[in-house]
């Protein structure tokens, strides 16, 4: 890593990966509380599933506005009112008083948390040259992983101490520290008087032709192929992360007899995993670009290794004891984060930076909804299953479905872009521009 110019840049990759641990601790309580809440309103698992899909469908719509919106008022203030609006919808859980009441705190948290990675996937554009792009967002984004960490110990405590209602009281309120050090340390780079003149041009090295884009109209976006490669992309993958955030907790408790109102061993070694593998997906392509390799070859290269490394999931079904339930369930959670911290950057490294965030929220609504349809699939294969009285048997199918996800995105987002080309939005969709390079 080039430390010569400064390194600010990288106190404000820590603002981001706070955020968004407190992001993924927040959506993460409900799957720890599951058993509690299933005795206190008696829900069954499409119940559940009804829940999670209040939240996903919110999300994919706050995706889809904060994407637009954070693109015109800008980082600092979008991040801003994103994390208000999520910390007091989550801080709302406590209040509800039924079913209606949670998919209702849901769908709020939903639309809340759409806005932490729009803004934090420019803010990274904004801060950092395309060379250092993925490992910073590995970086930031392994903050979902250390959130789910964090919960399955905090919540637990707090659940036996207190009670389930303040389990969310106090994860809420977590989310306002931050917002102090936010408003202290963030401005965009030009504004920043920490930064030296040296790391601004560092920042700005591979600047271009990009920065003279025409101002992008929204439904421009969708005329162009790189918008369709992002889009399928985080369809198809982001709901296997959604299954292993809220249905993980209930799975080992109903397959391996797991305590989840103790501490969860399985479930920490699991998040734990997931950090190393965003940093370590980030880190990778980062490396192949300062070895040579253009960045279409890298970005591209490494997502394939790891969509490879999601496949072994299948083999749950074997599993005759929780560790080796939990080794390849870890496997593919950490290589969902290195998929993850790559397919982010490759917006930013296609699309000019006054249109990062539009993108964004188009291919996060569409994982969202991506979200919304997969839960349906699974509470049903789950409820069709318990009432044959063969619950592992759906579990086992609904690993063969993750297991499969990632080539398959691979392999339409190749079709999409077999040449990664920088996007031109002052020329016509169809036109061809270059490809990029280191």
């Amino acid at each position: 890593m080039e430390n010569k110019s400064g390194n600010f840049r990288w106190s404000v990759v820590a603002l981001l990966f706070f955020a968004t641990t407190i992001n993924y601790l927040d959506r993460q309580v409900i799957g720890l509380l599951k058993p509690t809440l299933e005795d206190e309103f008696n829900w069954t698992e499409t119940d559940y599933s009804r829940i999670v899909m209040a939240f996903t469908m919110a999300y994919a719509t706050g995706y889809l506005v904060f994407g637009r919106f954070i693109d015109k008022i800008g980082t600092k203030l979008g991040y801003t009112i994103s994390l208000i609006a999520w910390s007091i919808a989550a801080m709302f859980h406590a209040v509800a008083t039924s079913t209606l009441g949670f998919g209702i705190a849901r769908a709020a948290l939903g639309l809340g948390e759409a806005g932490n990675f729009p803004a934090a996937i420019k803010a990274v554009a904004e801060w950092f040259p395309k060379k250092e792009r993925a490992f910073a967002t590995g970086i930031f984004n392994s903050g979902t992983n250390i959130g789910a960490v964090v919960a399955p110990v905090m919540v637990p405590w707090i659940l036996g101490a207190y009670g389930w209602e303040e389990a969310f009281i106090i994860t809420g309120a977590i989310g306002f520290i931050w917002l102090i050090f936010w408003f202290i340390f963030y401005e965009s780079p030009n504004r920043q008087k920490r930064v030296s003149k040296a790391e601004l041009a560092y920042i700005h090295s591979d600047i271009d032709a990009e920065e003279n884009a025409a101002p992008v109209r929204w439904g421009r976006l969708f005329g162009i192929r790189q918008t369709w490669a992002f889009v399928f992309g985080k369809m198809l993958t982001d709901p296997i992360w959604w299954f292993f955030l809220f249905w993980l907790p209930s799975y080992f408790s109903t397959t391996f007899n797991l305590d989840l109102k103790k501490p969860s061993l399985p479930l920490v070694i699991v998040y734990t995993a997931t950090t190393i593998g965003s940093i370590g997906g980030g880190y990778l392509s980062s490396y192949l670009i300062r070895r040579g390799w253009t960045v279409f070859r890298a970005r591209k290269t490494t997502m394939f290794i790891f969509a490879l490394c999601v496949v072994p999931i299948v083999a749950a079904r074997y599993a005759t004891d929780i560790w080796q339930a939990v080794a390849l369930i870890s496997l593919a959670a950490a290589a969902h984060q290195a998929w993850s911290a790559n397919i982010f950057t490759t917006a930013s490294d296609v699309f000019p930076k006054k249109a990062v965030s539009s993108v964004i929220g188009i291919g996060g609504t569409a994982g969202s909804i991506g979200g919304v349809l997969f839960p349906m699939l699974v509470g049903w294969i789950l409820d069709t299953y318990k009432e044959a009285g063969n619950l592992n048997g759906g579990y086992n199918l609904i690993f063969i479905i993750c297991g499969s996800a990632y080539l398959v995105a691979w392999a339409i987002m190749h079709f999409f872009t077999p040449r990664m080309e920088m996007v031109k939005l002052d020329e016509p969709a169809e036109s061809p521009s270059r490809e990029l390079a280191n």
